[in-house]
């Protein structure tokens, strides 16, 4: 066990650790750490007792608080050998309180204790999950991105560009998009044909020169069944030529059953993308016209064809704290972790039922990334729709919680994006760069192994990196 010694110093440079700082070193130390020591001056007892009072009841709380000693080391006044006597007897009874204290707060216990951090689970509980929500941010996202660099390189960001492909006219009720049907009376969205191959191709090639090395289609279906024959295959060349371009190709056509998914894997497409949105419990408070269970049977048909899942949720729908919980839960507990995630923040449009809704922070952003990169731990977690509101500091914190990926382009399906010179200049800053189409992913299906990209698209330094990748998943 580890005991804290909380030692009174009597010295002219007072040396005063805080609460975070005293938690996060012990938490690093480990169990095998004997003995550690949080050190104050003597003349600074009357302005630091909070401080020691916090840092007490923060280490029981972690449950590494076996005993706390008092020490005098080199006093030489009777009013400092007061000060230290009062100062033991005050400590012995906070310790002994924080002691009790930790024994009686069992919603942190179950996430601190089942932390094995950079592992990979699927037997998430809802009360770890919120634990882990729950926690102080600054501690989860120092934890999140130390399990972020045992997985990842904390510089790569893979750019994204999303086209809308097919815009309004969609039969479901999702009551935050303006691409539904039921709304276009109060939005004035109007209802497009779906795109044809070359202005696809087009919009593509212009996304490759701008950076992406994923091309994201999506189109205002309820899925393939509800169209023609001809335009699911129309789509399914679009994918065949896009692939042939040398990106990597990411669809979002609504619900698919498992023979759509199959003609889509042999069309070339790299991922599908079918958001889950909310919690189970909160998803029927956002659209009516299908149930999560047909998400989830989507998720499986993909997953079943060896297409890589990329499935996340959007905060500020109206859902509590602990559905963004219990979303991420369902997520991590899924038989492969998605080989991304998207975490979005609402962008309230004028006409519909969501468009009074308040978004997200930027720091509720950075603890949703956080929470999922340690339970998702080598999942690209993308940092998506909302960015436009964002700050680039908040941005940064994203990144250094776990974000990886984000979408790039002046417009994201019907919503606004950062301009490009915006991201250019933040990844500049940051120190961030991009990530080459078809490296090797470390999560998700065998799909996301780079054994399927054609070696005419993945160069020698792709290889290395797909051979360290590959290793390094090994050698665990």
């Amino acid at each position: 066990p580890v005991i804290a010694c909380l030692t009174l110093r009597c010295s002219s440079r007072p040396l005063v650790t805080n609460e975070a700082h005293a938690a996060a070193y012990f938490r690093r130390s480990g169990s095998s750490a004997s003995v550690r020591c949080a050190c104050v001056c003597s003349s600074e007892v009357s302005t630091t007792t909070t401080t020691i009072v916090s840092m007490s009841r923060q280490l029981a709380r972690l449950g590494l608080l076996a005993a706390a000693r008092p020490a005098m080391q080199g006093a030489s006044s009777s009013s400092s050998s007061s000060t230290s006597a009062s100062f033991t007897s005050s400590i012995r009874r906070l310790s002994a309180s924080a002691a009790t204290s930790a024994t009686t707060t069992p919603a942190t216990a179950p996430a601190l204790a089942a932390m094995s951090p950079g592992i990979v689970r699927h037997d998430w509980s809802i009360a770890e999950v919120e634990a882990l929500y729950n926690r102080p941010l600054l501690e989860l996202v120092f934890d999140a991105a130390s399990v972020h660099r045992m997985h990842h390189d904390p510089r790569q960001v893979q750019q994204c560009t999303l086209l809308s492909i097919k815009t309004g006219g969609c039969p479901e009720t999702c009551n935050y998009c303006s691409q539904s049907s039921s709304w276009k009376e109060t939005t004035g969205l109007k209802s497009e044909k779906l795109m044809g191959v070359e202005e696809v191709l087009e919009a593509a090639k212009r996304a490759k020169d701008a950076g992406s090395t994923r091309f994201c289609m999506g189109t205002a279906w309820r899925g393939p069944s509800q169209v023609g024959k001809g335009q699911f295959e129309r789509v399914l060349e679009m994918t065949s030529k896009v692939r042939d371009m040398g990106m990597e190709v990411c669809a979002t056509l609504g619900m698919l059953n498992p023979e759509q998914a199959k003609a889509l894997r042999v069309a070339g497409l790299t991922a599908y993308n079918h958001n889950l949105d909310t919690s189970p419990e909160y998803y029927p408070k956002v659209t009516s016209s299908r149930n999560y269970e047909d998400r989830l049977n989507t998720i499986a048909a993909v997953r079943e064809a060896g297409i890589s899942v990329c499935c996340g949720g959007i905060l500020g729908l109206g859902e509590a704290e602990k559905d963004r919980a219990s979303l991420l839960q369902v997520l991590a507990n899924l038989p492969e972790h998605p080989e991304s995630v998207p975490i979005n923040a609402l962008v309230p449009v004028k006409g519909t039922p969501m468009e009074n809704l308040t978004a997200p922070t930027g720091l509720e952003m950075v603890r949703a990334i956080a929470v999922a990169r340690i339970v998702m731990p080598k999942t690209v977690v993308r940092l998506s729709a909302g960015r436009v509101t964002m700050s680039p500091a908040d941005q940064a914190m994203c990144f250094l919680a776990g974000a990886n990926s984000v979408f790039t382009g002046d417009k994201l399906l019907t919503t606004p994006n950062p301009e490009k010179s915006d991201d250019d200049a933040l990844m500049e800053e940051l120190g961030l760069v991009g990530r080459p189409a078809f490296l090797p992913y470390v999560g998700g299906a065998a799909s996301s192994d780079g054994s399927e990209f054609p070696p005419q698209f993945v160069s020698a330094s792709i290889k290395e990196g797909a051979e360290r990748a590959q290793a390094a998943a090994a050698s665990q």
